[in-house]
């Protein structure tokens, strides 16, 4: 599993750090919204439920998940 996400539609609404604090984190930013940074971008595969519901929850639909 690989995760990517698309900065330019991310507002920070922490969803995914709801859902996978230990893959996910919010950051401030200086000039707009919060953005989501990934800690793991490969996870292990005991994270890939919960990165699987953030993707799923996420309010703006911007993470991608890969299947390796």
């Amino acid at each position: 599993m690989k995760i990517k996400i698309d900065l330019a539609l991310c507002q920070g609404h922490s969803v995914c750090l709801g859902e996978a604090p230990e893959v996910f984190a919010v950051i401030d930013q200086d000039d707009g919204y919060p953005q989501v940074r990934v800690l793991l971008e490969n996870p292990p595969r005991e994270l890939h439920e919960k990165v699987m519901k953030a993707a799923k929850y996420c309010p703006n639909n911007v993470i991608t998940v890969l299947e390796d």
